[in-house]
């Protein structure tokens, strides 16, 4: 697969020489030659050919980590057993664990690393009974007979590419390192900047991964448009190098944090997102509750004359932290989330289907050729333009690297922001709902016999999951209206079901 070896093979950290295929194929013509950038400061070893900028940290040779032989000339000599992505979960014990064996360890097992959470959550939705510890343990099958089956190539193929073991799609701001590198390094272009490690990773790392219409990317009030051409007008673009994320996006309210300048590792830490313990993340009132406060600061909080501040590692400032005094915190009684009323708008992306089509023939999709997946969008590129040659239906295995036969096509009957959904989370409060699972899978081999017809998740309520956005401001003047329209429809529920038990009652 074309950007597989276009990120193994770019630069000496991650990456080798670029071969670019891009469609069209000048699209990121000048990048490799960019990173074919020579200098001779060094009469041997690597850095006869490449450049490279490293950080005090870890200015050590490049076969500490690379492997190779160093002192060789000649490069086929000096790339013998060269390690191209010792970041690399396959590597990264041996390389970045000689030095960070403690964080290695806590990574490997971390939520943020397995995503088991999702994972899990979409397999028991086509009939799991086990749950996975890692994504590396979704079951390989090259000829789905279940449900599940079909899931676990979505997952593996479509869903999967923003994990360590992933270089992500080769949009501008969505290419990223694998291991330790996809959150420590700084990558545009799919090429890494320098060679300079990131103690603290900021947004633009954190956005490689959770662009699109996921938590991230409304932290910046990013909505991604509809796939279908004619709902992307008139912000459309035809060069698919100018839309850094893939698909154009509407810019919406950002979060009230975002505003101020707080980045996202300023609320959730390397504790909370690469350990293998269970941290408790943090919470609204752990910074807004005077009682919290007083019985413990949250890092980076101080205390002045019986004010808090917090200082903020994105814009480096001191914020006043706003304290929650309104009697509506108190009314709540812990029964309402925060963003039931704070939340500004919530991605609701109802009846998601995703089409696995192992034929040649893409004409029903030439108004969804914008897929947000680079490697369909390609194959889509090519086969409906008479000029190409046309492409087999190859997508790569995201976790092992493997091709197989057959593309994901994705779609939506409907994309809002509008609505703010609620509903209550598995403890019984009020919550933010988001239709996670309202998802609908469909196989047509390539002999085009359908087999599998828009197979929908089994989850109630449409799919609707709990969910916290983060377009969190002022409640304003509807927060009321809007708990009391979901109050008044949990009563008419109550009163239908009464009505139900009541006629089944008299039947019998």
């Amino acid at each position: 697969m074309f950007y597989l070896s276009l990120f193994i093979a770019c630069s000496f950290f991650l990456t080798g020489c670029s071969d670019s295929t891009t469609p069209p194929e000048q699209a990121n013509k000048g990048d490799s030659e960019k990173s074919q950038s020579v200098i001779n400061t060094e009469p041997n070893g690597c850095r006869r050919c490449h450049k490279v900028v490293q950080d005090k940290a870890h200015n050590f040779s490049c076969s500490s980590c690379h492997a190779g032989k160093e002192s060789s000339n000649d490069q086929k000599d000096a790339h013998t057993d060269l390690i191209s992505q010792p970041a690399h979960p396959a590597s990264m014990v041996q390389s970045c664990g000689k030095c960070h064996p403690d964080q290695v360890t806590g990574t490997q097992q971390s939520i943020h690393f397995t995503l088991k959470r999702e994972v899990n959550l979409v397999r028991k939705a086509f009939g799991a009974q086990k749950e996975l510890d890692t994504l590396t343990q979704i079951p390989i099958t090259d000829e789905p007979k279940t449900a599940l089956q079909l899931a676990d190539d979505l997952l593996r193929r479509r869903c999967l590419r923003c994990h360590p073991y992933s270089s992500g799609d080769p949009y501008p701001l969505v290419g990223h390192g694998t291991g330790c590198a996809a959150c420590h390094m700084d990558f545009t272009n799919g090429s890494p900047t320098s060679h300079t490690f990131l103690k603290t990773p900021g947004d633009k790392q954190c956005l490689q991964c959770h662009y699109g219409n996921w938590v991230g990317a409304d932290y910046h009030g990013r909505f991604e448009h509809d796939f279908n051409e004619e709902y992307r007008t008139p912000y459309i673009t035809k060069d698919p190098i100018t839309r850094p994320y893939g698909v154009e996006y509407h810019q919406l309210i950002p979060d009230i944090h975002q505003q101020k300048g707080l980045i996202c590792v300023d609320c959730h830490g390397g504790a909370e997102l690469m350990n293998s313990r269970q941290t408790k993340s943090i919470q609204c009132q752990d910074c807004h509750l005077q009682k919290s406060l007083e019985k413990s600061l949250p890092a980076n909080v101080t205390e002045e004359e019986e004010k808090y501040f917090f200082f903020s590692k994105g814009d480096k400032k001191r914020h006043a932290i706003p304290l929650m005094r309104d009697p509506a915190h108190a009314a709540s009684k812990d029964q309402i989330t925060c963003q039931a009323c704070h939340a500004q708008w919530a991605f609701n992306d109802t009846g998601t289907h995703l089409l696995r089509n192992d034929t040649r023939e893409n004409d029903a999709f030439w108004r969804l050729t914008t897929q947000g997946s680079w490697e369909v969008e390609k194959i889509l590129t090519y086969n409906l333009n008479s000029d190409y040659p046309t492409m087999a239906p190859i997508m790569v295995d995201k976790i092992n690297g493997e091709k197989k036969k057959g593309i994901w096509h994705q779609g939506y009957v409907m994309r809002r922001w509008e609505t703010v959904q609620l509903g209550r989370d598995t403890s019984g409060r009020i919550s933010v709902m988001r239709p996670l699972l309202d998802l609908h899978l469909s196989w047509l081999d390539e002999e085009h016999k359908v087999r599998f017809d828009a197979i929908q998740a089994q989850s109630p309520d449409k799919g609707l999951q709990p969910y916290t956005p983060h377009t969190t401001g002022a409640a304003g003047m509807f927060y009321r209206q809007r708990l009391h329209d979901f109050y008044r429809l949990e009563e008419k529920k109550e009163e239908t079901t009464e009505r139900k038990q009541q006629g089944q009652q008299q039947e019998n």
